[in-house]
């Protein structure tokens, strides 16, 4: 069922590996959303080398986990994680945003094996993650959504519209993940619209939430679990506390890391740093 590691270490290294093939994936397209691919890789290695269940090999099972990645800009850490796992070979990584390719800028569930849904448009993803969620409960289907906002992201009312259906309609099949990761495209994001304390928030709307690092492997995957189990009718938030550009020495803690060019020299540099890893 897809790529599995016994322990938080190698949920690590594979994190790190997700990260350097979204960087790689960024060069050859020139540049792309640096910041918020690299907060999201540690994610991505819970969800794919640990705890969802699918199936590279049947990507339509209807009885799967699901990912709907509502910040589609971010997609190569999601590429990069589904490319690893075995849904479509690494070097079609390096055709990102290129024409006649299957792996455009914001995630399209037409044209890459995969991806669960169509995203990009922020917000929207919400909705159409809780009514998959709610699909699922109808049709008796096995699975849980798991839904990444970003925390910008959360300025959009569409977010809080989807947040009350899933309450409404008692969507404990349905995970939600806030990368915050402090700083949306022109700056933190408490000082363009601050939203307070994120995991108040959502409990107000009617979840079950918790924050913990987003960079420990070990801490996300104990949330997770922990989420999954409790089928009482209760939606479940997990916010990441996340470092935008993490991992990368380039962009880690940086500020004006929304979107960059990459470099031939700043790719060598990441090509050394890695290989530090041993990975």
């Amino acid at each position: 069922m897809g790529a599995k590691f016994e322990n938080s270490d190698e949920l690590q290294k594979f994190a790190d590996r997700i990260r350097l093939h979204a960087i790689r994936s960024m060069h050859a397209n020139k540049g792309g959303h640096v910041g918020g691919v690299l907060s999201l890789c540690e994610l991505m290695a819970v969800l794919y080398g640990k705890v969802m269940d699918y199936d590279p090999e049947n990507p339509q099972n209807e009885d799967r986990d699901k990912v709907v990645l509502s910040k589609g800009h971010c997609g190569p850490a999601l590429y990069s994680a589904l490319a690893l796992s075995g849904f479509f070979p690494e070097e079609q990584l390096l055709t990102l945003n290129q024409n006649g390719g299957h792996l455009p800028s914001h995630c399209d569930m037409n044209k890459t094996t995969g991806i669960d849904m169509t995203t990009g448009s922020l917000g929207q993803g919400a909705s159409t993650a809780a009514g998959m969620a709610l699909g699922k409960k109808m049709l008796g289907r096995k699975g849980t959504v798991y839904l990444i906002l970003g925390d910008g992201e959360l300025n959009e009312g569409q977010v809080w519209e989807a947040a009350m259906f899933a309450k409404q309609h008692r969507l404990d099949n349905l995970v939600v993940f806030v990368d915050w990761n402090h700083q949306q495209l022109d700056g933190y994001t408490e000082g363009i619209c601050d939203m307070g304390n994120i995991e108040n928030l959502f409990r107000a709307f009617g979840f079950r939430a918790v924050t913990v690092d987003g960079h420990s492997t070990e801490a996300v995957e104990k949330a997770v679990v922990q989420a999954v189990s409790e089928k009482d009718g209760v939606p479940k938030c997990i916010v990441l506390d996340t470092v935008k550009g993490k991992g990368w020495s380039v962009t880690e803690g940086k500020t004006g890391i929304h979107h960059i060019a990459i470099t031939d020299e700043m790719m060598a540099e990441a090509e050394k740093e890695f290989a530090g890893k041993e990975l």
